[in-house]
């Protein structure tokens, strides 16, 4: 294996950091105190591809891989978590989903716009009473001639207020029967969709989440992605590739944490000295580098895999099992490293601490990833 960055890989990187710190920094925290969503930042995100990053050139993206994708969600995480999630969840979840299995229609009508940044994906599986369960879901789509008629709700959406077009999973058959679920592609302003609470949040605060809701929301079989009852099947692959973009924002939270308690320990003196000449400092220090690496190299593991388009369920758990509860720990020992501190806005560590814990419960909690290893392994 090579274990070197491709150069485009750098040049990215490089690309990405200029503008986070120009951009992003300068803003992020009050944008995290007022829970804004910053809209304009994703239309400039969008003028330099970054919204259509897998997406093929052919249809307005910027025809890249997975390696280069996780760059991009990593180096903006590094800066802000709550950016890199939603560029990370408009990329692989609304974006990904038409990508993957939408019709040449779709493609060529949705993804231009989503990939310029023009307009804002969301994706709708979750819902209130169904987090992990999603075959039990309540939210319905019923037959009615050349149309579907809509019902139900769905939870914890990112920007299920300013999504322009929305990928909803709905039941289609009985609950919990087998291919019970169909995906449809709903535009906002369709009638009988709408959005409904905002949720305030620990972390990733500057990334919008909120419901949608669907109220006799009649839609054209046109807008249907895929075949009756495909849509379980269709989510599940999906989420394979959204838990590699997990993982990489994980990689990118716990790298801004280390980053930033490495720094801080040279230039904190207590006893007259640095603190990082004290092994306790060191270890932590020590400590987070190793599991950053083994992140990093788990992570690009399971996106080789999906470059080459080979079977990477159990990998992409391993790296978002593996790397969000490191992104954790590491933000963890960063207000540690920081002491007082740390406690405080003044200073980068507390956000990451927020914003850390996220990355184990959305798009498959810890203990899900736990699950899909556990079943292919002892299958």
């Amino acid at each position: 294996m090579d274990f070197k960055y491709t150069d485009t890989q750098v040049a990215i990187a490089e690309m990405v950091r200029d503008f986070a710190n120009k951009h992003i920094r300068p803003e992020m925290m009050v944008w995290d105190e007022a829970q804004i969503f910053p809209v304009e930042v994703f239309r400039k995100l969008g003028e330099l591809g970054l919204m259509g990053v897998l997406v093929p050139t052919e249809y307005g993206g910027s025809g890249l891989s997975y390696f280069e994708y996780v760059t991009v969600v990593s180096e903006i995480a590094k800066v802000c978590g709550s950016i890199g999630l939603s560029v990370a969840a408009h990329n692989s979840l609304c974006t990904g989903h038409i990508l993957y299995f939408g019709n040449e229609e779709q493609k060529k009508k949705y993804l231009p716009k989503l990939a310029t940044g023009e307009w804002i994906g969301a994706w709708g599986l979750t819902e209130a009473n169904t987090g992990s369960d999603s075959g039990n879901m309540r939210c319905t789509a019923t037959r009615d001639g050349d149309d579907w008629i809509l019902n139900g709700t769905k939870n914890w959406i990112t920007h299920g207020i300013t999504g322009n077009v929305a990928v909803v999973l709905a039941r289609t058959g009985e609950p919990r029967a087998k291919n019970n679920v169909t995906a449809f592609i709903v535009e906002r302003g369709t009638p009988g969709f709408a959005a409904g609470k905002k949720e305030n949040k620990l972390g990733m605060r500057a990334s919008e989440t909120a419901e949608l809701v669907f109220d006799n929301c009649r839609i054209s079989d046109a807008q249907r992605m895929g075949e009756v009852g495909s849509g379980f099947k269709q989510a599940m692959k999906i989420l394979d590739g959204g838990r590699i973009s997990i993982a990489a924002l994980s990689l990118g939270i716990a790298k801004g944490a280390y980053e930033a308690s490495l720094k801080y320990s040279k230039e904190r003196h207590q006893f007259d000295q640095p603190i990082s000449n004290f092994q306790a400092i060191a270890f932590k220090l020590a400590d987070m580098a190793t599991e950053i690496e083994a992140s990093e190299l788990l992570i690009y593991q399971a996106a080789d895999l999906k470059n080459r388009n080979m079977p990477m369920t159990k990998e992409s758990a391993f790296a978002k099992y593996y790397a969000s509860e490191v992104c954790v720990r590491a933000s963890v020992e960063a207000v540690q490293i920081f002491g007082g501190y740390g406690y405080t806005k003044d200073f980068p560590v507390e956000k990451f601490y927020r914003d850390s814990k996220l990355c184990t419960i959305g798009e498959g909690t810890s203990e899900i990833q736990k699950l899909v290893i556990s079943r292919d392994i002892l299958k």
